[in-house]
């Protein structure tokens, strides 16, 4: 087995869904009331014991992962025998792994990621490498041969990347030092991974000896190489092609497509499935679309890791377990005493202290899930695990089943037992994200008005604001609204903020009041609903364009509803604004931007300018366009049908003609102060 099957089996499953979805002609007409096709009875089964799983360890107080394992335990061929078809079950929960390491790259950055190279190759090296030393020493002290204890260190060597990374997304670690150590030393084992499936052919007596394995290598290498030079020449560009089409659908397959890809390419080049997904996710995150892509991404993301966890236990033979019980329990004992103590005095080499080195050894101390792959492609090749022969894989695969459903408590213990410990000095914690203020995405909340939306309304309340000198904060999906927000420096994320998981990252509960300023009434409301359920109590201001609308946001749990008959902007800002701030002052910031129409002589020149009278309100006081291109501008004009503020004829972009071209909007009015005139593209009037 290479490491490029997984992801032939995940494709072909796909192509399997995909061909009993288009069916089989007339033979599949003639057998259809023999019952619904297998493959959809056994994702049926996948889907329903998940949610159980879920439930029930909702109720009982216990990690869903725990639920997720016990539940494939008694659903497979060992107990109840429900889950037939282990194969789609096992595809499928690799697409959960490259899910999972996906939306973990997008959290980090090649910059942050620089910062932890040396926990990567110092860390995760003497990890590795001294539990092989170790396991393979021990073996050997005691009888075994020399292949099956190096083989034997390979398996235990490794530790599962889903559920350490599962765990601290959980406990919301990722980002700590805890996390970036553990991190640091999962990605060195999946590198490590490539040695490991070149060397095991060699302990057997096959393989292509040492050229074949600096080929290999360096094959890994430029991969990842190319991989790198992507993120910071291609994927940004490429990901701002795609928002700007602002389509959910353009957006979530684009994504998919660029984690999947990447994964198989690295996959073609010898390099872990799970660290070429990590690489997708990097690949992302040098982009600005980032939480727009891991609110995407997170639905799918959960509903394959589930499908990964259940694999794992679908492979635990109760029957075996009951017969070998000691020596399961003896090796799962072993390996995890193993393995904790090496990783500890790991990260103490790398001058870490034990309130560090202890959590990351406690975390890391199963077995991971690519050593199933290891264990089965070596038993082919008569290797065995510790040297038991045709059992060695049964125990091997027993214990890494036991370790990994309880590695939640094994983690649990880092906590009475660092009580133990001496209180350290206050300091701040080497290495620990200078973006931590600002919550996961970097964004500063706390105390702020938090826009949702940046549409004309919020921009002039927003630059209200900034005079006032009241702190706010931006979340919108257009590229334009947030590449004129960092222009000048105001704190943006594009992301969708429908997403509660987003939400919620965000601590939005801490803001000083948010506002709901989407155009679109039907994402208000949703909008208005996910957040009330994530911060019932914070204060939230939105408009509604009718009756209806405005008792249907009230009911929602909106405190202040602004009616379309009132500026919307001066509303927002009398409620928002402090009391030091006069409403003369208000008023005149709002004199400067107000909504613009077209005079009585100008409506009775042209039958075009008669429907497109105004008043609009200007989108903006700059050419949006320009800005997200980096350009200036000699004149702007504003759009008289929707408000679009764009360059005149006389700048190198021509924006506002463009505008009128491609949305067939004839009429334009100046946007320069003191300018009243207005223009018809097809009939041309100016006064």
């Amino acid at each position: 087995m290479t490491l490029g099957r997984g992801t032939w089996r995940a494709w072909m499953w796909g192509a399997a869904l995909l061909g009993a979805a288009l069916g089989q002609g007339a033979a599949e007409g003639t057998a259809a009331h023999a019952g619904p096709p297998e493959f959809l009875v056994q994702l049926t089964l996948l889907l329903a014991v998940s949610a159980l799983a879920a439930y029930g360890s909702f109720r009982l107080r216990l990690l869903p992962i725990i639920g997720f394992l016990i539940a494939g335990v008694l659903v497979g061929p060992g107990a109840l025998g429900l889950i037939r078809d282990p194969e789609l079950i096992s595809a499928a929960s690799e697409v959960g792994v490259m899910l999972l390491l996906f939306t973990i790259g997008i959290e980090f950055s090649l910059e942050r990621l620089s910062r932890i190279a040396r926990l990567i190759f110092l860390g995760g090296g003497l990890q590795v490498g001294l539990t092989l030393l170790a396991a393979a020493g021990a073996l050997l002290a005691v009888g075994v041969g020399a292949a099956d204890a190096v083989f034997t260190g390979c398996l235990v060597a490794l530790s599962s990347t889903a559920i350490v990374m599962k765990l601290l997304g959980e406990r919301g670690e990722t980002n700590a030092r805890t996390g970036q150590v553990s991190l640091g030393i999962l990605i060195f084992q999946d590198l490590a991974v490539v040695l490991m499936v070149l060397l095991i052919p060699m302990l057997a007596g096959q393989g292509g000896g040492a050229g074949g394995v600096l080929l290999a290598l360096a094959k890994a290498a430029g991969i990842i190489v190319l991989v790198l030079v992507a993120a910071r020449r291609v994927v940004p560009p490429l990901m701002e092609v795609v928002a700007r089409t602002c389509s959910t659908e353009i957006f979530l397959l684009a994504v998919v497509a660029l984690c999947f890809g990447t994964a198989s390419l690295t996959a073609l080049a010898g390099v872990s499935l799970a660290l070429g997904a990590f690489l997708a996710g990097l690949l992302v995150s040098e982009s600005r679309y980032g939480a727009q892509a891991m609110g995407e991404i997170l639905p799918l993301q959960i509903l394959f890791s589930a499908a990964f966890f259940l694999s794992v236990g679908l492979q635990l033979d109760l029957g075996f377990v009951a017969g070998n019980l000691g020596l399961v329990l003896g090796a799962a004992a072993l390996i995890a005493l193993l393995k904790v103590v090496v990783t500890s005095v790991s990260v103490r080499l790398l001058g870490e202290d034990w309130r560090t080195a202890l959590p990351v050894a406690l975390l890391t101390g199963q077995v991971g899930e690519f050593s199933f792959v290891l264990a089965t492609t070596g038993a082919a090749l008569g290797l065995s695990f510790a040297g038991l022969g045709e059992r060695g894989t049964g125990v091997f695969i027993a214990a890494t089943v036991l370790l990994m459903a309880f590695t939640p408590a094994l983690a649990a213990l880092a906590g009475p037992l660092l009580t133990r410990l001496p209180s350290p000095a206050p300091a701040r914690t080497p290495g620990a994200d200078p973006d931590a203020d600002g919550g996961s995405h970097g964004l500063p909340v706390r105390d702020r008005v938090v826009f949702l939306g940046y549409g004309a309304h919020a921009r002039l309340a927003a630059r209200a604001l900034s005079r006032a000198g009241q702190p706010y904060s931006v979340v919108t999906r257009s590229p334009d609204g947030a590449s004129e927000l960092q222009g000048r420096g105001a704190p943006v994320l594009i992301a969708d903020y429908t997403r509660a998981g987003l939400l919620r990252d965000l601590s939005i509960d801490s803001a000083r009041a948010v506002v709901i300023a989407d155009d679109d009434t039907e994402m208000t409301e949703r909008t208005l609903s996910v957040l009330r359920t994530v911060a019932p109590q914070v204060q939230v201001i939105t408009r509604a364009s009718s009756a209806e609308g405005f008792a249907g946001l009230q009911a929602l749990g909106a405190q202040h509803v602004l009616s379309a008959h009132k500026e919307v902007a001066a509303g927002i800002l009398d409620l928002l604004t402090p009391p030091e701030v006069t409403r003369a002052e208000l008023s005149r910031h709002l004199a400067e931007h107000p909504p613009v129409t077209l005079s009585a002589t100008q409506r009775a020149q042209c039958e075009h300018a008669a429907h497109n009278a105004g008043p609009v309100t200007p989108e903006a006081d700059v050419c949006l366009e320009c800005v997200a291109a980096g350009d200036t501008w000699v004149h702007l004009r504003v759009c008289m049908t929707c408000g679009h503020v764009g360059c005149c004829d006389s700048s190198k972009n021509r924006h506002a003609t463009r505008h009128a071209q491609g949305q067939g909007h004839p009429v334009i009015r100046s946007a320069e102060p003191g300018e009243d005139w207005a223009y018809c593209y097809e009939h041309r009037w100016t006064k």
